[in-house]
């Protein structure tokens, strides 16, 4: 794999550190990556070109899952991206103390499936991801065995 995207959407700057961590990560084992806010991205054709695609979006709500507001609008555009066949991972922080912990990286991994997409394993980070340097390395790095 030579190039990666990384659309997040992050209110709190939870989501937006982990992305900067799979960023890290995907450039020191040689990866070209763009790293892009999804409140600054166009749907139309968004994964083409790229090897790997991660999305990344926080949770939070009680009665429903609620993603985070920059990445509703692309979520509702996903069927312009061009997932099918892409291989694409799903990553997110979120607080466990709510029932749906981390529901947004489902719906959108389960959406992704829906379009074709190859979707690797998920990441959910509960709480400050600062203390989970580690295992975003490890999965960013498993995605890579996975999908390569």
């Amino acid at each position: 794999m030579s190039s990666a995207l990384i659309v997040y959407g992050s209110t709190t700057g939870n989501t937006e550190y982990v992305a900067g961590m799979i960023e890290k990560t995907l450039a020191e084992s040689g990866i070209t990556v763009n790293k892009m806010n999804a409140a600054q991205v166009e749907p139309e054709g968004l994964c083409r070109g790229y090897d790997l695609v991660f999305f990344g979006c926080s949770t939070w709500g009680y009665d429903t899952v609620e993603m985070q507001d920059d990445f509703i609008e692309l979520f509702e555009a996903f069927e312009q991206i061009s997932a099918q066949g892409k291989p694409v991972a799903v990553f997110g922080c979120g607080d466990s103390d709510y029932p749906h912990f981390c529901g947004a990286v489902d719906v959108i991994a389960s959406r992704l499936k829906e379009l074709g997409a190859k979707v690797a394993d998920t990441l959910k980070i509960d709480g400050s991801p600062e203390t989970e340097d580690d295992e975003i390395v490890c999965w960013t790095q498993e995605i890579l065995k996975q999908l390569s």
